[in-house]
This record gives structure tokens, sequence and C-alpha cells, in this order.
């Protein structure tokens, strides 16, 4: 496209090129916060499927809490620093998914928000329910990342289902269907492989060797 100073027979000034993030601002924070998700979607995981006794939800908390949610509001603010604002908005809402899963469980076991025993399951299915919205949503909003990414959150998005119809299938004790538990779990620990795939990209990259492949997107 021909610039007023070059139609005027004048030369146009060279565009400068941004200037290349330095300091503590420099690098690539998805390697941290992928980290942290793989952390506590390994744990939970594995509560899932039965490492620990059926019902014990808190097990994991340590790790969701101190490392996965902690970590991924860390690697958000990063991003948003760098101007990343697509990927801060997917670690954000990760990291507030994990962080209201910890409240959960921590309140319902101290009845913090003084919900009936009665009310547990309804308020379990709440959650649930609220969040396979929320990631779909950011699923379908994300289509034009590499395809990886949307095969985590697709996987996210069936993990949540299965839980949620687990509590859908309550049984008259008050407990959720162990088959779909498990199910979910195992859903769980696949997203968590993709998750470990896409750390293994981004550290090849970030250490100086090539990044792995990642698919092309769905959208473009």
């Amino acid at each position: 496209m021909t610039t007023v100073d070059e139609a005027a027979g004048g030369s146009a000034p060279a565009q400068e090129a941004p200037a290349a993030v330095i300091g503590p601002l420099a690098g690539d924070p998805s390697i941290f916060g992928l980290g942290s998700f793989i952390v506590g979607s390994v744990a939970l995981g594995l509560g899932l499927v039965g490492v620990v006794p059926t019902g014990v939800l808190g097990a994991p908390l340590a790790i969701i809490l101190a490392a996965t949610a902690l970590g991924l509001l860390m690697a958000t603010i990063w991003c948003a620093a760098l101007g990343q604002s697509a990927v801060a908005a997917v670690f954000g809402i990760f990291g507030t998914f994990w962080l209201s899963y910890a409240v959960l469980v921590l309140g319902l076991n101290h009845n913090w928000f003084a919900i009936t025993p009665t009310a547990v399951i309804a308020t379990v299915r709440l959650f649930l329910l609220a969040w396979l919205i929320a990631i779909v949503m950011l699923t379908l909003s994300t289509l034009r990342l590499p395809s990886a990414f949307t095969a985590v959150f697709v996987l996210v998005d069936l993990a949540l289902l299965l839980l949620l119809l687990a509590f859908e299938q309550t049984s008259a004790a008050g407990v959720p269907s162990s088959g779909l538990l498990k199910a979910g779990g195992y859903v769980v620990l696949v997203f968590a492989a993709v998750g470990v795939y896409l750390f293994f990209g981004a550290s090849s990259a970030g250490t100086g060797g090539k990044p792995l492949p990642l698919g092309p997107p769905l959208l473009k």
C-alpha cells in the first residue's frame, strides 16, 4: 500500500520492529502453567480412579490448592504482563476452576456455606454443570488454537460430563455412581497426558530446541 510520504515523492520511514521482551517478563509462562495444570490433574485423576478410598474428595487438595490453582493464577498474571490475552484467559479460567473446586470441598467438609446434608449432592451437581458450561464455552471460543489445545479442552468437557452424570445417578444412600466416577478419573488422566505433551513441546522450544507439532487449528 502506498503511503502519504511515498505519494509525495519522499521515502517512507522504516517501521521499527517491536523490541524483544527482556528482564523479568522474558520467557514462556506456558511451561510453568502447564506444569501446574498437570500435577493437579494427575492428583485428581488418581483420586477418582480409586488410589484413595471413594468419597475422600479432599485427598488431592494440598496439590490442587497450593500448586495447581496458585501456579495457574501466577501464570495468568505473567501471560497478561506479556500481552498474551488468550493464553492468560485459558490459564485464568482453569486456575479459578481448581480454586473453586478446593473451596467447594473445604466448604462442604467444614460446613462453611450452611448447606444441609440433603443439599450436598445438588450443590455438587450445580458446580459441575456451571463449569461444564464454562469450559464448553472456552472450547468453542479457542478453536483457532492448535488442535492439541482443543483436545485438552474437549477431554475436560468429557470428564466434567461424566462426573455430572455420576452425581445424577446417586444411590439412595447418597453415593454417586462409582463406575462413572472412575471413567471420569481416567479421562482426567488422559487430558493430563495431553498436557504433558504440550509441556514437553513448550519446554523444548524454551530450551532452544524445536517445538513439538501441535496440529492445525480446527478453525482458521
